[in-house]
């Protein structure tokens, strides 16, 4: 799929993370150590895309839906661990499952129907209760014993206060893949607005709440 003057690779390396997703037009710290993913990234520094596909490990597999990052900054500690930084490119569909060529994981992928995220940005929520919105995540983040900017949350743009909350806030894994896999801002906002109310209630029931 084309980006700018490039094409997107038909593979990808994966790095299967559970609790670990990659939203639109964001950014994600890794704190890479095992000897696989150290080659997994050294093959990617190599290469020109710089592609990294994160995905949840699902039940005995792995998640349909992945989304690629390319390697805007990596360091090395003394240990030989690196840390980097993952800028979001686009979400994936998950094709075939690539074995044995390397000591990682490689996928064939499909880009087409995530064309959207490889746009700037997105038009604002037009029904977003904003400061309903931010009352109760103060109140989901003090149940949870959480703090947060509140200066970079209230001056974050709709998306990307959406999109970093998605990632951030301590959700399970079949609940942060629904919210990947919300087709739109709206979509997702409503589920996280749903999932934290919920979690105030005290429900012990998530499920009914990602569909």
């Amino acid at each position: 799929m084309p980006r700018g003057n490039r094409t997107l690779p038909d593979t990808v390396p994966l790095f299967p993370l559970p609790g670990a997703v990659l939203l639109p037009r964001t950014r994600l710290p890794l704190h890479i150590f095992e000897p696989r993913y150290l080659q997994m990234l050294d093959d990617a520094l190599r290469s020109g895309e710089r592609l990294i596909g994160m995905i949840q490990p699902i039940g005995e597999g792995l998640a349909s839906i992945g989304t690629a990052g390319r390697i805007s900054m990596f360091s090395e500690n003394d240990d030989g661990r690196m840390m980097i930084s993952l800028r979001a490119i686009s979400r994936f569909r998950l094709v075939e499952v690539i074995e044995g060529f390397t000591p990682y994981l490689r996928g064939r992928v499909d880009w087409a129907p995530y064309r959207a995220d490889l746009r700037a940005a997105v038009p604002d929520d037009p029904d977003f209760d904003r400061p309903g919105f931010m009352e109760r995540l103060g109140r989901y983040m003090t149940a949870q014993d959480l703090s947060t900017d509140w200066n970079a949350a209230e001056e974050a743009g709709d998306e990307l206060l959406i999109n970093s909350l998605s990632m951030l806030l301590p959700l399970g894994v079949e609940e942060k893949q629904a919210l990947l896999e919300a087709e739109t801002l709206p979509e997702r906002r409503q589920m996280l607005d749903g999932l934290m109310e919920y979690a105030l209630h005290g429900g012990d029931d998530d499920e009914e709440m990602l569909h």
